[in-house]
């Protein structure tokens, strides 16, 4: 009979776009079609976002792109200035970035497995990747004890993941995590379904422990907080990858500005890789010509990628890092928009 350390044997390896030379790949790719066409468009609105000084760059991320080995690009974004906010699933900054922070792994597995012999073991699957349940409950756990010791009120989830980030200061095992490297950078980083995570079940351990007076996430707060970097900042874009939740948050933030009475741009630049199939009418994967209609995102520089993410946004990104429009843009700190 198998033990889980048969399982899990082979660490995810992150990539480091850092180390890829994908200039002539997308140079090729522009004179080719279909998803290789949209890719290099999408790699020239991408640095025209950075080109651009007054440009504000909002991430969005959904799905398990951090746990198949994009954790590193994802903070590689933040460290060089490449990103200047982040909108993100519970998930990929709990269970998969902070989860990799305190020492643990993501394994390469198979998505043909005996899910009930995993279940058995306690072995979590993500499609093809292996996570050890016992581990993530010590993370559950972890979020637990961050909040056991903050002062009993409301947070936004940018909030609490900065306490998440300043904890990981001190008690990383991985220092180059998404978010204590977001931290460090004052780069703002939020989770609107953030309980769908991990922090769900180490929030509500510690509002069992404390039931009177305790830590809650306020997510109406987030979107506040979100609306007035885009407010702050009339000229926007967004790289999407995948859709639900982060993608939407990110591009309301037009119409609740209106909503405030102030009005402002759509966002003037926009990239979503994806695979969702739009026909049934599912907002989450709305193209972005759709978003245009509700007065979300301009068309001028827009561009979907139909493709699974982890295939091309490694090329994406290390075009952008490559190209080096990065190395002129001011940080924009947006975190500091909410000290005190």
């Amino acid at each position: 009979m198998k033990k889980k350390k048969d399982y899990l044997k082979k660490p995810i390896q992150h990539i480091d776009i850092t180390s890829i030379h994908a200039v002539p790949i997308i140079d090729a790719m522009r004179e080719m079609s279909f998803t290789a066409r949209e890719l290099a468009n999408a790699a020239d609105i991408y640095n025209r976002m950075l080109a651009d000084p007054d440009c504000a760059i909002m991430l969005t991320i959904a799905g398990s792109t951090s746990a198949a080995g994009c954790m590193q690009l994802y903070a590689d974004l933040v460290r060089y200035n490449m990103v200047d906010a982040v909108v993100a699933t519970g998930a990929t900054i709990v269970d998969m970035d902070f989860f990799e922070a305190l020492g643990f792994r993501h394994y390469q597995g198979t998505a043909t497995a005996d899910d009930g012999e995993l279940r058995r073991l306690y072995i979590d699957r993500i499609y093809d990747t292996y996570i050890d349940e016992e581990q993530l409950q010590t993370c559950d756990k972890t979020i637990g004890i961050i909040a056991d010791k903050l002062e009993a009120r409301p947070y936004s989830s940018r909030e609490f993941i900065s306490e998440m980030g300043k904890y990981l200061t001190k008690k990383a095992k991985k220092k180059t995590s998404l978010v204590q490297t977001a931290y460090e950078n004052d780069v703002p980083v939020f989770c609107p379904a953030f309980s769908d995570s991990s922090a769900g079940f180490g929030l509500a351990l510690h509002q069992h422990n404390y039931p009177e007076k305790h830590v809650s996430i306020d997510s109406v707060r987030d979107f506040m907080e979100l609306t007035r970097i885009k407010m702050a900042t009339p000229t926007s874009g967004l790289l999407m990858i995948g859709g639900g939740v982060p993608k939407n948050f990110a591009q309301d933030t037009v119409i609740l500005a209106e909503v405030l009475g102030k009005e402002v741009p759509m966002h003037q630049y926009a990239i979503q890789i994806t695979v969702a199939d739009v026909r049934d009418g599912a907002c989450s994967s709305s193209t972005l010509k759709e978003a245009s209609s509700w007065g979300k995102v301009d068309t001028t520089y827009e561009q979907m990628v139909y493709a699974e993410a982890t295939s091309v946004l490694p090329l994406l990104a290390a075009y952008a890092h490559e190209t080096g429009h990065w190395k002129k843009r001011e940080k924009r700190r947006y975190a500091k928009l909410f000290a005190g």
